[in-house]
C-alpha cells in the first residue's frame, strides 16, 4: 500500500505520539506531506501547533518546545521539517551535540508533546536517531511506487472523479506522465478539467495534457529517426519560436541517444531490462526510472550500435562547433539533423 494511502485514518485525535513522514519519492512526498496537513486540520495561527524548518532553527528553540506544556489545550503537535539529519543527504541541520540532545529527548519525551517530523529522502538505517524512530514512531515512507501500484492507486482516483478510460488510454495516461507520481496526479487534474465525467479517449488525453520540453524532443528524435525531415524542421521551429535554443534541443537529444547506446551495450552483453537498470543507476550515482530504460530498450533494438555511437559523435560535434561560434546555431542544429535521419553522419 502507498503511504499516501495509509494516512486516510490520521486525524488530530488519532495522531501517535511520534510520527515521521520520509520518503526519497519526492513528488509522492510533497502531496503526502499535504494531504497529511489536510487532514490534521492544519492551521498556522494555531496556538497549539508549532512548525520549526530544521534547516534554519536554532535547535535550543526546538528543544524548549519540546519539552514545554500546552497553554490552551492537553496536547500540543510540534513539527519539524526538512529534517535532513534523518536522511543519506550530506548535509546536516544539527551539531553532534544537537544530536545527541534530541536523542536524549527522544528516550523520554513529553507526554502532552506530539512530535512530526518531515524527512524528504532515504532514511539513513545506520543512524542510532533513526533506529530510536522506527522503534517508538509511526513511519510513512514515500518509496518510489510500483507500477502495478500506480495503476491501481490512479484506477481507484480516476473512478473517484467520474473519470473512465478507453483502451490503451490509461496506459498512455502513465507513459505521458513518465510514471512519476507527481505528475500523473497533476495530468489527471487536467483531465478532469478537460472533461468532468465520462469516458476518456487517447485523443483526450492529447488535447488536454500539455507536451513537456521532453515530450517534444522525444516527438523530434522519433521524426528523424523515421526519416520525417519537413516534420522534424516544423517542430524545431515551433520550439525555437516559444523560447527555446537549439543548444538546449541537442542536450536533451544527446541524453536520448546516450541512454539509447547504454540500453544497446548493456543488452547486447547479455544484461536483463532489471538488471540494465541497477546498472546504469551505479555508473549515474543516480536512481534511473525504470520506465525510462523500459522505453528506451524497445527504441535501441531497432538501431545499431554503430550508428548509434556515430550520432552520438555528430550531436557532440555539432555541439562544439556552435559553442565555437563556426556557423549559425540554426544551420548547424539542421545539418545535424539532416545527418543522423539520412545515416550520413
Amino acid at each position: 500500500m502507498l503511504a499516501i494511502e495509509e494516512i486516510k485514518n490520521i486525524n488530530p485525535a488519532a495522531l501517535s505520539a511520534l510520527t515521521v513522514l520520509t520518503g526519497d519519492d519526492a513528488g509522492q512526498f510533497e502531496l503526502l506531506k499535504e494531504q497529511f496537513l489536510r487532514q490534521l486540520h492544519f492551521d498556522p495561527a494555531d496556538l497549539n501547533v508549532a512548525v520549526f524548518d530544521m534547516k534554519e532553527a536554532d535547535y535550543q528553540a526546538v528543544e524548549l518546545d519540546l519539552v514545554s506544556l500546552p497553554f490552551f489545550a492537553d496536547e500540543k503537535i510540534i513539527i519539524l521539517d526538512r529534517f535532513a539529519d534523518l536522511t543519506t543527504a550530506k548535509k546536516r541541520c544539527l551539531t553532534d551535540e544537537e544530536l545527541k540532545s534530541f536523542e536524549d529527548y527522544l528516550e523520554n519525551p513529553v507526554a502532552t508533546t506530539k512530535l512530526v517530523i518531515f524527512a524528504p529522502g532515504k532514511l539513513d538505517s545506520k543512524r542510532r536517531l533513526v533506529k530510536l524512530l522506527k522503534r517508538d514512531g509511526q513511519i510513512f515512507e514515500a518509496s518510489e511506487p510500483k507500477e502495478q501500484e500506480l495503476r491501481r492507486y490512479f484506477s481507484q482516483q480516476a473512478q473517484e472523479q467520474g473519470l473512465h478510460f478507453a483502451p490503451t488510454a490509461f496506459d498512455q495516461l502513465l507513459i505521458k506522465s513518465g510514471f512519476h507520481f507527481s505528475d500523473i496526479s497533476k495530468n489527471l487534474a487536467f483531465l478532469k478539467g478537460y472533461k468532468e465525467s465520462g469516458q476518456i479517449e487517447p485523443a483526450d488525453i492529447e488535447e488536454a495534457i500539455p507536451k513537456t520540453l521532453q515530450d517534444n524532443i522525444f516527438d523530434l528524435t522519433q521524426l528523424i529517426l523515421q526519416q520525417k525531415i519537413d516534420a522534424a524542421r516544423s517542430l524545431v521551429r515551433d520550439l525555437t519560436l516559444q523560447g527555446e535554443d537549439e543548444i538546449k534541443l541537442m542536450a536533451i537529444m544527446l541524453g536520448q541517444f546516450r541512454i539509447f547506446t547504454q540500453v544497446k551495450i548493456l543488452w547486447e552483453n547479455g544484461r536483463a531490462e532489471s538488471q540494465i537498470v541497477t546498472d546504469l543507476s551505479d555508473y549515474l550515482g543516480r536512481k534511473v526510472n525504470p520506465y525510462q530504460v523500459k522505453f528506451a530498450l524497445r527504441d535501441a533494438q531497432k538501431l545499431s550500435l554503430t550508428f548509434l555511437k556515430k550520432t552520438l559523435a555528430c550531436l557532440i560535434e555539432t555541439d562544439y562547433q556552435i559553442k565555437s561560434g563556426l556557423y549559425d546555431k540554426d544551420y548547424l542544429f539542421d545539418l545535424a539533423l539532416l545527418k543522423i535521419a539520412t545515416g550520413r553522419v
